[in-house]
């Protein structure tokens, strides 16, 4: 796994800008969901948008692993940002076919991702990656409280 930030920061402030970079396998969704817990944790984002972005994570990185068509040994990117308002996460895929809304009968054991995402997300959407192979899809929370006057969680 490649850990890296942005080499943009406030001063006196956590990074708010970090990327990870997991193999395109199964295991890599709950390890973005840890790693994802433990950043919006240090950056004292609201527990209630904690939760919701660390689902959604899960779903576009379980969508990245199943519909992206990497070749054994690519990986997925995950990048989380953070701004005064918004937590914006971004999952990046070598697959070049954009995700579609889908419905889902009530016996269907999967197909709800996106849903999901376009349900709890205030905005979301897909974009092609500007190297010209895969795509990358994000969604964006709004923040409702004043980040500095969150305590941290262990």
């Amino acid at each position: 796994m490649n850990v890296g930030t942005s080499p943009v920061t406030r001063p006196g402030c956590l990074p708010q800008d970090i990327e990870w970079r997991l193999p395109s396998h199964p295991r890599s969704v709950g390890r973005a969901r840890t790693l994802l817990r433990h950043q919006v944790s240090s950056w004292r984002v609201p527990e209630d948008a904690a939760d919701t972005a660390v689902l959604l994570l899960s779903e576009l990185m379980t969508n990245a692993c199943r519909h992206g068509h990497a070749s054994p040994g690519r990986e997925i990117s995950a990048r989380c940002l953070l701004s005064d308002t918004t937590l914006r996460v971004e999952v990046s895929d070598a697959g070049n076919e954009l995700p579609r809304l889908r419905r889902s009968s009530p016996d269907d054991e999967s197909g709800r991702g996106l849903a999901l995402v376009a349900a709890l997300a205030d905005t979301w959407n897909t974009d092609p990656r500007p190297c010209g192979i895969g795509k990358t899809v994000w969604f964006e929370l709004t923040l409702h409280a004043e980040l500095a006057a969150q305590p941290a969680r262990p």
